[in-house]
C-alpha cells in the first residue's frame, strides 16, 4: 500500500494544530507522539485512513473540539472522523472544562469493548507509545515524573482496563505488548496496582 497527498495533508494539518503543544511535564514536541503512532499503525497492517486518523487522534480533544473533528471530515472524510472520535473521551472545545479524568477514562473503556479493528489499531498504538514513554521517563526520572499526570496512581488501572476492552482484537500483538508494558511499568514503581476499578 502507498500512502497518497491525503497523508502529507493530514502530517501537516496535524503539526499545525499541536505546534504549540509539547508532551505533558516536558519539552518534546507533541507531533512526535503523533508521528510513533501513526508509524506503528502502518507497521501492524493499517491503511492510510488508519494512518491519518493515527495523526490526528488527539485533535478533537487537544485542540478545538467539535470544530475540528468537522475540519477533519470535510477534509479527510467520515471514516477518518469516526475513528478519531471513537478515541476520543472529551469533544470540548476548552480543555479546562472537560469532565474529571476517571469519569472520562471509565465510559471510554466501556465504549471500547466495542470498537471495530481500526479504532482497536490506532487506540493500541497510542497506548502503547504512551507507555512506552512513561516507562522512558520513570527509568530516567523516577516515578515522581508521573506526577504530571491527573490521576498516577490509576494509570495502571486505566491502561490495563483499555488492553482487557481491546481483547478481542488478536488479529494483531499490540494488546499483547501493552500488556507487557504495563507489568514494566508496575515493577519500576514497585505496585501491582488494582487489578480492576473499586
Amino acid at each position: 500500500m502507498m500512502l497518497t497527498d491525503r497523508f502529507s495533508e493530514a502530517l501537516v494539518f496535524a503539526e499545525k494544530l499541536h505546534r504549540e503543544q509539547t508532551r505533558k511535564g516536558n519539552d518534546i514536541p507533541y507531533v512526535a507522539h503523533l508521528l510513533a503512532v501513526a508509524a506503528m499503525v502502518l507497521e501492524y497492517g493499517g491503511d492510510e485512513d488508519t494512518a491519518i486518523a493515527a495523526l490526528l487522534h488527539d485533535a478533537v480533544e487537544d485542540q478545538g473540539g467539535l470544530k475540528t473533528r468537522d475540519e477533519i471530515e470535510g477534509r479527510f472524510g467520515g471514516r477518518v472522523a469516526g475513528i478519531v472520535m471513537a478515541c476520543t473521551d472529551s469533544d470540548s472545545a476548552d480543555p479546562g472544562a472537560k469532565s474529571p479524568w476517571e469519569s472520562r477514562k471509565r465510559p471510554h473503556i466501556e465504549k471500547l469493548r466495542s470498537a471495530d479493528r481500526d479504532v482497536a489499531l490506532v487506540t493500541a498504538a497510542d497506548k502503547l507509545h504512551n507507555l512506552n514513554a512513561m516507562i522512558r521517563d520513570v527509568r530516567r526520572h523516577g516515578p515522581a515524573t508521573l506526577e504530571r499526570f491527573a490521576a498516577p496512581e490509576r494509570l495502571a488501572w486505566y491502561y490495563r482496563g483499555v488492553a482487557d476492552a481491546l481483547e478481542g482484537h488478536e488479529d494483531f500483538a499490540l494488546v499483547g505488548e501493552m500488556r507487557g508494558r504495563i507489568g514494566v511499568l508496575e515493577a519500576l514503581l514497585g505496585d501491582g496496582g488494582p487489578s480492576s476499578p473499586p
